[in-house]
Order: C-alpha cells, then sequence, then structure tokens
C-alpha cells in the first residue's frame, strides 16, 4: 500500500506501508530538554555560524573550516583523523575531510554529514557579517566566495548536534560518526573520501543522516521525501564535424552550425519520445560555440550539456540516446562522426524508505504533523547520495531558513525568494538552526537509544 501527502508548496511524496509499520517509539529525552538546551547555546552557535559565514573556502580548499571543525571535535572528546580523502580532487588536490568518532557502548553506528565547501559567488545580501573574500580563479578572474547554498548552516548544525550528544552520553548507545565532506559543490568529495577508506578505515554506518536548508520553506518546516530526491548529474561534450568554407557558397561545405542547431532540437525528443512521462529527464544544452565571422562556415561546432535522470537504467539509456542521436544528425548531413566525451558526475540521490518512515514519525512528535512539508524531487544532483550506494541506509531532509514574515514581503513584492546559489540568499539563523539541531539530534537519539 502507498500513502500520497501533498502540500501547496512542495508538492508530493509516498511512503511504503506507512499505514502498516510498526508504531517507533517516541524519543526518549523530551523535545523541551533539547530545546532548552539549544537555547543556552545559541549565541555560541550564532558565533560559530557568522565565523564560518565570514571565512568561506572554495571546494578543495577548506583548510581553515576543516581545521576549525576538528579541533571543535577534539575538544569535544571525539577521536579525529584530517585529511580524509585528501588529493581527491581531479587535479589530485585537495585537503581532504574530517572524520570524527565517539565510542559509547554497544549499539549502531550512525554516520551525521556536513558539508564545508563555499561558491565562487560575491555576496550582496548586505547582512552585517557579509563575506567580502575574494579569489582570483583560472584565467584570472576575480570573484568574491560565499555560502550561497547553506553550507555553514550544516556545519554549525553538526556542531552542534555532536556536543549534545557528546555532553549527554547517559541517554544513548552506540558510535556518532560526523563527517565534515569537501567539494560537494563539484560532487568529488564524497566519492573523494570513501576512495581513502572512510568506511573502511572507520566505520560502516548502520544509517546515515544529513540535512539541506531550503532557500523557499519557512523556518520551522522540515520536508521528507522517500526514494528519489535528488538526480543523476551528467556533463556531455559534442564535437559537432564539418567541413568549412566561404558562407556565400555552402554547397561546398558542410555547415556543422546548422548540424549542431538540428542537434539540440532532435535532442528534446529524447525525454518526450522515448522515455516514460512518469520518468522525469532534463537534457539542457548549457553551451554552443562555433564559427569565427559572419561570412564563415567553420569546420566544427562544439555543445555543452547537462543530463539529469533518475536511477542506472534510465541513466544509460538517455546517454545512449544522445550519442545515437548525435551519429544520426551527422550521418543525415554526410558529415564525419562526431566526438562525444561524457563526464559523470554524481548519481541520483535515493533515501531509505524505512529510515524516512521512521524519522517522519519522530519529526512529527517534535515539530506537528503541519509543519511537515513533503518536498517533491529536484534535478539538482548531491554526492550524499554515494554513501547510500554503498550499501548504507541515507536520509537527506530538508530544512527551512527563511522567516515567514520574508516570505510573505516576497509575495507582496510578486518575485520569488533568492534560491540557493544566489548572491541574495541568506537564512534566519536562529530559527534555521533551532529547528535543524532540533530535529536531527532527536533524530540520532532515536536511532542511537538504549
Amino acid at each position: 500500500m502507498r500513502i500520497f501527502f501533498a502540500i501547496t508548496t512542495m508538492a508530493l511524496v509516498s511512503f511504503s506501508c506507512l499505514a502498516d509499520s510498526p508504531k517507533i517509539d517516541a524519543v526518549k529525552v523530551a523535545p523541551n530538554e533539547i530545546a532548552t538546551w539549544i537555547d543556552s547555546q545559541m549565541p555560541s552557535l550564532v558565533q560559530t555560524y557568522q565565523h564560518l559565514h565570514t571565512h568561506p573556502e572554495l571546494s578543495w580548499q577548506e583548510d581553515e573550516t576543516a581545521a576549525l571543525i576538528a579541533k571543535t571535535w577534539r575538544d569535544e572528546g571525539l577521536e579525529v583523523t584530517n585529511g580524509v580523502g585528501a588529493g581527491g580532487a581531479i587535479d589530485g588536490s585537495g585537503g581532504g575531510g574530517v572524520v570524527g568518532i565517539l565510542k559509547n557502548g554497544d549499539g549502531p553506528t550512525l554516520m551525521l554529514r556536513c558539508d564545508m565547501d563555499a561558491l565562487p559567488i560575491t555576496e550582496q545580501t548586505q547582512v552585517p557579517y557579509a563575506s567580502t573574500k575574494t579569489v582570483s580563479l583560472p584565467g584570472g578572474i576575480s570573484t568574491g566566495v560565499m555560502h550561497a547554498c547553506g553550507h555553514d548552516i550544516h556545519m554549525t548544525n553538526v556542531i552542534a548536534v555532536t556536543r549534545y550528544m557528546a555532553t549527554h552520553r547517559d541517554d544513548w548507545s552506540g558510535t556518532l560518526m560526523v563527517i565534515a565532506q569537501p567539494a560537494e559543490e563539484k560532487g568529488e568529495g564524497a566519492r573523494a573520501m570513501i576512495d581513502d577508506g572512510l568506511f573502511t578505515r572507520f566505520a560502516k554506518p548502520d544509517f546515515a543522516v544529513a540535512l539541506h536548508v531550503s532557500g523557499d520553506t519557512p523556518t520551522g518546516q522540515v520536508g521528507v521525501l522517500a526514494g528519489f530526491t535528488q538526480a543523476n548529474v551528467d556533463s556531455v561534450d559534442i564535437d559537432v564535424k564539418g567541413r568549412g568554407g566561404h558562407g556565400a557558397a555552402p554547397d561546398t561545405t558542410i555547415d556543422p552550425i546548422v548540424q549542431a542547431a538540428d542537434l539540440v532540437m532532435s535532442l528534446q525528443t529524447i525525454a518526450s519520445r522515448e522515455i516514460k512521462p512518469s520518468r522525469p529527464v532534463v537534457i539542457t544544452v548549457g553551451a554552443i560555440a562555433g564559427g569565427t565571422k559572419h561570412n564563415i562556415i567553420s569546420d566544427s561546432c562544439h555543445l555543452q550539456l547537462t543530463v539529469r535522470t533518475y536511477g542506472d537504467v534510465i541513466r544509460q539509456q538517455v546517454l545512449a540516446a544522445i550519442t545515437r542521436k548525435a551519429n544520426a544528425v551527422a550521418q543525415s548531413y554526410g558529415a564525419p562522426p562526431p566526438e562525444l566525451m561524457f563526464s559523470k558526475g554524481t548519481p541520483s540521490l535515493e533515501n531509505d524508505v524505512e529510515l524516512a518512515d521512521r524519522l517522519l514519525r519522530v519529526f512529527e512528535e517534535l515539530v506537528g504533523s503541519e509543519n511537515i512539508a513533503f518536498s517533491e524531487p529536484s534535478m539538482g544532483g548531491e554526492d550524499f547520495s554515494r554513501y547510500g550506494r554503498e550499501g548504507v541506509p541515507i536520509l537527506m531532509y530538508k530544512l527551512g531558513s527563511v522567516s515567514q514574515a520574508r516570505l510573505d514581503r516576497f509575495v507582496e513584492l510578486e518575485v520569488p525568494p533568492p534560491s540557493l546559489h544566489s548572491s541574495s540568499y541568506y537564512p534566519d539563523v536562529e530559527p534555521t538552526l533551532r529547528t535543524g539541531v532540533l530535529t536531527m539530534t532527536s533524530a540520532a537519539l532515536d536511532l542511537l537509544g538504549k
């Protein structure tokens, strides 16, 4: 049996066997006790958040951030290892992530993950603690750096949950494994940490939980979705071949730009005519470059695609169809075969159904069913998915981060709220952290309960 829930802004989710599942015991610690503790820690947490926000670091450059988190966890009594996944970038660089282990008797192992990297975006929020950091990118381009995706909230949240668990060991039993991961924005950090023995050098967890802020959901709400929540992310480069010549004599040429235009349209029929309508597929040609002058037909044209799918079967079907379409267009023009280069990014993120069901019940007790915002699947990518691919039941849930008053104001102005990765996005820190720490701490106590 499948029961479906719908809400106004965050559409649809399904949970298998929800009505027939056995009752899950409530968390052993009263929520108001955790909430009181969070209030006592809030000044320190806000200070930590603001420090992380004003000191952002790009992917594979998170050295100071990692050092701060490692010191914090060591001060709480964890066994901490730095540099896990070091050198995991494509170019062999990168300082790696941080792993903290807190053993507390017999029981399961729970992994909590936060991500550390920021984005090459110049902040325009005008909050008092806005980032003013700048860096030079390859090619000499100067840009600001900011936490436009909420990773500063993610880190502060896991720091707080770890502190609670370390100072309340009588409330749980088992092993807490916390990781601070690099390079999520590049989709490389999780793979690097796994390849460096994350689940062999340390422990393979029985559960892994993370959260992600949402820029269009009110503070106080959390979103839970079982099954697929984030898409496969693949990049495809296509070099369309032709035969150049004079623009006034197209009959002596094979025009690669006309081929490319034909291919752009042909690619869109993959989703509309080859894949079941119930299976979401996105094929976007994000860049196209060819030619040098008005009256010259070039020898080639280059296309850059991003491809988003769910699951391995559809992923392979779509990538094969792109290859077939590119070759078919070339053949129809009598052109040489194109060159295709595939760069696989992150696999689709699939939340474990039983874990989602279990923690949904915990969250409902904490914030009330009216504050459970069931989020719809996204075509964005998240490399938290890789931990699930290693056989670990995972759950990433969404955390509302913008006050209802601000969201109402955006409605009045008839503009959407700034999305994640916007230079204008910022969370309302205290209420966001209050709900994040409460829900994740309670989830940890439930999964590691005595």
